[in-house]
């Protein structure tokens, strides 16, 4: 959403764990010490528990990573919520056992070959299983069982229970009192400090190509710490939003007031304290993990929404001439029937119809500018953000939804520009029974934010990092070649002629030279030639004198 303007290959902080972006604090080297020291000393059972959002699953995927394959053979359960014979089933299967074992006796008996092989080998067999504390107490006493697998000197297998601090209070319980006697290494992950917090935050900032273009101050960071508690989930959530926030208003410095907007409305759209909001966010990382392959492959889109609800309260109106005064109450009138969501979905709609797509019907939400993606996805639109004044919309030639600020009226309007008149601009909806309007009462109450849609009509992809590969980077090369900015073969291949060429591209149209294919760039590469329907302010005849 926010990624082009901070200039972010991708985001930097998401719910959804990324190896790419592992930081293990001072807290988290010590889980991994522990984990280590209880492998390689054939402790046997090892109890692993952290609240939700610490990092549990980072300590492990890092532990897991760091085992040489020579050495370890390692398996990973994540689905606990299983039977005696599916766990044993599963762990078999993700040894790659493959045997004809149908009771749990069989299954043990091909997993008790295994571990033999294995040992004699002198390789160490290494069972993770993650969010223990949903384990019923008789598929415990199965993995007790499994423990018992062993020779006169050594433990056949090293097991690893993962989970929540229920995990600790299961194993508490009377008939599981063999299995806790069992487990001689028990480490408890804690949430970061401060100084680790923003260690932490530094360099997810730093994977993503920052550069200088944001910061955040040090009085945000300290809120930060204190709203999350040092969780690094909770810490992404925020640091997230306070980002859009920043977008939302053209920062790029992230202060105190704007992560306290950030946690105002994360508590108003969750309704959630951050206890009871690290307990939330912890369900929808499933959902996460499940959905962002399919929403990758059926969006292939940024999404670049400046909007936000929470700026109403933090922007003054400069004072007017009385010209403008006058303006901005025949506005104000012009929306005394329409509110904040009306507002929106009349302007969306009437760009809808521009771009030949169905308008929104039946919306039941209250907040139609957080769901701007779903509701321009749905229509294959894409929206771009835009800003500036008039004479940035007039350059750029393209209908727009303008966010307005109305004196005396709490929340924000939205017009859709849609044409020019003469040195009138068209609006919709029409204010007062007026369509027309005049670029000097229009910008007294626009805030400078615009959106326009597009359309990824070739799915080429937004951002491509430097060396990608496909036909849809051959289908952009062809399309920067017809626009006269490209001049080597379509290779396929997003190299240094490529970007040289995307540069030259955004040079050309008053763009940021930087040679990444943002929503921006692409909308106007589409736009070359005319071959691509791309709507327009002005028409042919079209002129603005204003």
């Amino acid at each position: 959403m926010y990624c082009e303007y901070y200039e972010f290959s991708e985001k930097p902080f998401t719910v959804t764990p990324n190896p790419r972006f592992i930081f293990l604090s001072k807290i988290h080297q010590e889980a991994f010490a522990h984990l280590l020291y209880g492998i390689d000393n054939h402790a046997g059972f090892i109890e692993f528990t952290g609240e939700i959002g610490t990092g549990k699953t980072t300590v492990l995927r890092t532990l897991l990573g760091q085992l040489d394959e020579n050495v370890y053979r390692t398996a990973l359960i994540f689905n606990p919520c299983l039977s005696a014979t599916e766990l044993l089933r599963s762990i078999n299967g993700e040894f790659g056992i493959h045997g004809e074992g149908l009771s749990n006796a069989e299954l043990l008996g091909e997993l008790s070959s295994f571990l033999l092989r294995e040992k004699a080998a002198g390789h160490t067999v290494v069972l993770v299983i993650d969010e223990s504390q949903n384990l019923e107490p008789s598929v415990l006493e199965q993995i007790r069982l499994i423990s018992n697998l062993e020779t006169e000197n050594d433990k056949l297998i090293q097991i690893v229970l993962a989970g929540q601090p229920e995990l600790g209070r299961l194993l508490e319980k009377p008939e599981l009192r063999q299995l806790s006697q069992r487990v001689t290494v028990r480490y408890h992950l804690r949430p970061m400090d401060f100084d680790d917090t923003k260690k932490y935050i530094k360099h997810r900032l730093s994977m993503v190509g920052h550069g200088l273009t944001v910061r955040f101050g040090p009085s945000a960071l300290k809120r930060i710490h204190g709203f999350s508690g040092g969780v690094p989930r909770l810490i992404n959530i925020v640091c997230d939003r306070a980002l859009l926030v920043g977008y939302a208003e053209g920062y790029r410095e992230i202060t105190r007031r704007t992560v306290n907007v950030a946690i105002a409305e994360i508590r108003r759209n969750n309704g959630l304290r951050p206890r009871r909001f690290m307990i939330w966010a912890g369900g929808i990382c499933l959902v996460a993990l499940l959905s962002l392959f399919l929403i990758f492959v059926l969006t292939k889109r940024t999404h670049l929404w400046p909007f936000h609800p929470g700026g109403a309260a933090h922007e003054t109106i400069a004072s007017a001439d009385q010209g403008q005064a006058a303006g901005s109450e025949g506005i104000r009138k012009g929306f005394a029937d329409l509110g904040e969501k009306d507002s929106f979905l009349k302007s969306f709609n009437a760009l809808a119809k521009i771009w030949n797509v169905l308008p929104v019907k039946g919306y039941l939400g209250e907040k139609p500018l957080n769901d701007i993606d779903l509701l321009a996805g749905k229509r294959d639109l894409f929206p771009v953000f835009l800003k500036g004044d008039v004479k940035t919309l007039l350059d750029a030639d393209l209908p727009a939804m303008l966010e307005l600020k109305v004196p005396g009226m709490s929340g924000r309007r939205y017009l859709a520009l849609t044409g020019v008149e003469g040195d009138r601009l068209v609006i919709d909806p029409p204010l007062s029974g007026r369509s027309l309007i005049a670029a000097r009462e229009l910008e007294n109450c626009w805030t400078g934010r615009a959106c326009v849609f597009m359309k990824n009509f070739l799915d080429i992809p937004f951002l491509p990092a430097v060396g990608a590969k496909g036909p849809e980077i051959a289908r952009l090369q062809k399309l920067l070649a017809k626009a006269g900015f490209y001049n080597g073969a379509s290779s396929g291949v997003y190299d240094k002629t490529t970007t040289e060429a995307v540069k030259a591209f955004q040079r050309a149209k008053g763009l940021n030279p930087d040679g990444k294919m943002g929503g921006k760039t692409l909308l106007f590469l589409y736009r070359e030639g005319n071959k691509y329907p791309v709507p327009r302010l002005m028409h042919e005849k079209g002129e603005y004198r204003g």
